[in-house]
């Protein structure tokens, strides 16, 4: 009888493997940085290294990072992001939160009085030990040279700095101070509609930066539910959009209606959710109505966007890109303090999302929805599908049955698995015939009852999705 037991219990764990990211935390660098600058792949729809190696976009926005934390808590944070797999961190030089006028945590301004073209050396020296820091770890940073409010108050706090000629000027010392770091990506602009006066100054400063910097990519971070697209598609120093889908639903009709629209534009650029719903903001700005986002609406918004065409995704939490703790009063109902939300399930749900993304070749992925044979789909259930040459991805963000026509994929066999998103473990469903329409149901658990099924080309003999990374 325990020889029986034994056996089934073996039977059960070569068919079902266990992979937790919260036990299994990413080792070493999160990239290794000596792949060269970073470039637009030859089919214009991801990043990748000079000497061919991908590159996934997964970003923090940590906004205050140079303005509020000390040297220490800076090693805090990056660390953390590190052991999580993110590879860029987003954080602004002229900080939203009185950036001019609060000095950061080593006691400077970053300006002499509110002229951007008189810098403030020991404030940038402090940006240059946190993006050489961001490096060693093997991390971008995502690069704001200023927050919108400098060009355009609206409803933050300014003061408006710039125009078109200090813009430039101020693009020009930013360019030629970070030409030479290995871990830039600029983005421009900064949570702002752009609008007929503060266009010009916006260019100016993004051409300010490249006169003098040709090494590193840049885009344009837009006010939300926007892209930058619709002022900057055809300018010459955008390298790839941004989209900003905001904090106010969960809908796949945000995806529809700014972020796939630009994987259809011509000429291509990859297109990137810079800014989705973070995990702890109120939902739609009403938590009293609506309650807080959580790990299953991060989650929904990472594998949406990017099984909807997006080269990656930047995940975000409400207390931790305003770095809120005791000494800073709380922006938009933030509740706790930026290190108690470190380990926050959506955070760790991200480095599963990397694993299985990089556990199978990307460059060739594309969008692949006409796979998807349900009837009807509710926006907040929507089954989003992407494929490469050979391999299937299908997110079903609720686990509800979902209908594929496997014939579509053109092989004779395939291998299928089921990718629990929530916890990464892994279950092998087996071989199949790939003729026609075929029926997936994954099994069921509570809030936050979503999966990726995976199908292979059997031929590929790939390993089980999530378990190892393609890229060096």
């Amino acid at each position: 009888m325990k020889e029986i037991k034994l056996l089934l219990f073996l039977l059960l764990c070569l068919s079902t493997l266990n992979i937790s990211g919260q036990e299994t935390p990413w080792t070493g660098k999160s990239l290794d940085l000596s792949h060269g600058k970073l470039r637009i792949s030859d089919n214009k729809r991801f990043l990748e290294f000079e000497d061919g190696t991908p590159f996934f976009w997964l970003g923090d926005t940590a906004w205050e990072l140079f303005h509020r934390l000390s040297k220490d808590d800076v090693e805090l944070y990056l660390e953390n992001r590190r052991a999580k797999g993110f590879t860029v961190i987003q954080a602004v030089i002229l900080a939203e939160l009185q950036g001019l006028d609060v000095p950061n945590a080593e006691g400077n301004l970053p300006l002499k009085g509110y002229d951007p073209t008189q810098i403030n050396e020991a404030y940038f020296e402090h940006v240059d030990w946190v993006i050489n820091r961001a490096a060693e770890k093997g991390m971008f940073i995502g690069l704001v040279p200023t927050w919108g409010d400098k060009v355009d108050k609206r409803h933050g706090v300014g003061p408006e700095i710039f125009d078109v000629d200090n813009a430039r000027a101020y693009g020009e010392i930013i360019g030629e101070r970070y030409k030479d770091f290995s871990n830039i990506i600029y983005l421009m602009g900064a949570d702002r509609l752009v609008t007929d006066e503060t266009q010009p100054i916006y260019e100016a400063m993004a051409e300010g930066v490249k006169s003098r910097d040709k090494n590193h990519l840049m885009t344009f971070h837009p006010n939300g539910a926007h892209s930058s697209s619709q002022w900057f598609h055809n300018a010459e120093w955008l390298d790839f959009n941004m989209v900003q889908t905001s904090h106010a639903q969960r809908s796949y009709a945000c995806y529809i209606r700014w972020l796939i629209p630009d994987y259809e534009r011509t000429p291509i650029k990859p297109v990137l959710d810079g800014e989705p719903r973070y995990e702890h903001f109120p939902v739609g700005w009403d938590y009293q109505t609506f309650g807080w986002f959580d790990d299953a609406d991060v989650r929904q918004a990472a594998y949406q966007s990017v099984f909807s065409g997006s080269f990656g995704h930047t995940y975000g939490c409400h207390d931790i890109w305003q770095m809120h703790a005791p000494a800073h009063k709380p922006t938009r109902w933030a509740r706790h303090y930026w290190y108690d939300d470190l380990d926050l399930p959506g955070a760790w749900d991200m480095l599963h999302f990397r694993r299985l993304l990089e556990s199978r070749p990307f460059l060739d992925r594309i969008p692949f929805q006409q796979i998807v044979k349900n009837e009807y789909m509710a926006e907040t259930e929507y089954n989003v599908a992407t494929r490469g040459d050979d391999y299937l991805m299908v997110y079903l963000a609720a686990g509800k049955e979902v209908r594929l026509d496997l014939s579509l994929l053109g092989w004779r066999e395939g291998k299928a698995w089921w990718f629990d998103c929530k916890s990464g473990e892994i279950t092998a469903i087996g071989s199949m015939e790939m003729d026609g329409i075929k029926s997936f149901k994954p099994a069921t658990r509570l809030r936050g009852n979503d999966w990726v099924l995976v199908i292979d080309n059997e031929a590929r003999n790939f390993d089980p999705p999530g378990t190892v990374s393609l890229i060096p």
